[in-house]
């Protein structure tokens, strides 16, 4: 066997071991990905059952021994992270990813409807945010950098209440939602506990348009 020849085979063995590793890898991250996707799915088939419930406890509970915020606001959080992540990964017009979007977007609703019952009935003051944004290209140059300053404002401040819709997202709930609170196309847009605002240009601008001090109190009942 000539030198040539051994070294084409030797080449051509590194070339198909490459490439099977990255075929593996490839199959793998799917297979973790489509995993994740299934996880984040049970979590909000639990959750939106959880707060079912709650909607039945709160009916019937006082004030003074129902919690004045929901358990459910940090898991929201934690599972609106895994879903940014999992639609990063895969794209926004991944079927799977959408339907995981219009199952988050209606919890995200019913969590902000139980937090304005408990406000009216138990002498609350949360600070919310509803923040709606595009991911379409071209829609919102902005919405990436408003995303990241609210994260960091929720971060900052746990009170602080972020529920974030994605404007474009063809869901009955959510167009009627945005048809009550008259949101344009204008975006990012923010209703800041019943403030309108739109467009993005600094996360001091952004804190300008909370009232003031309300991001340095936290949710606590009004005692009757």
């Amino acid at each position: 066997m000539s030198l040539f020849t051994r070294n084409a085979i030797i080449a051509l063995v590194i070339a198909l071991g490459i490439t099977g590793t990255i075929i593996y890898a490839v199959s793998y991250l799917n297979r973790a990905r489509i995993a994740e996707l299934s996880t984040i799915e049970d979590q909000l088939s639990i959750d939106t059952l959880s707060l079912d419930t709650q909607f039945s406890l709160l009916e019937a509970a006082p004030c003074e021994s129902s919690a004045t915020s929901t358990t459910l606001t940090s898991e929201l959080s934690d599972l609106g992270n895994r879903l940014s992540y999992a639609e990063d990964q895969l794209g926004s017009d991944n079927q799977q990813v959408i339907r995981l979007k219009e199952q988050y977007s209606l919890l995200e609703i019913r969590d902000y409807l139980i937090n304005k019952q408990l406000a009216a009935a138990c002498g609350t003051k949360p600070v919310t945010v509803l923040y709606f944004y595009s991911n379409k290209k071209g829609t919102c140059a902005d919405c990436d950098k408003a995303g990241y300053a609210l994260s960091y404002l929720h971060t900052t401040y746990p009170a602080l209440r972020v529920y974030s819709f994605d404007y474009n997202l063809d869901l009955g709930a959510l167009k009627t939602l945005i048809a009550l609170l008259k949101i344009d196309n204008d975006l990012p847009a923010f209703v800041i506990n019943g403030k309108h605002s739109s467009g993005f240009t600094s996360l001091a601008d952004l804190e300008k348009q909370f009232p003031k001090g309300a991001l340095a109190t936290t949710t606590t009942p009004t005692k009757k």
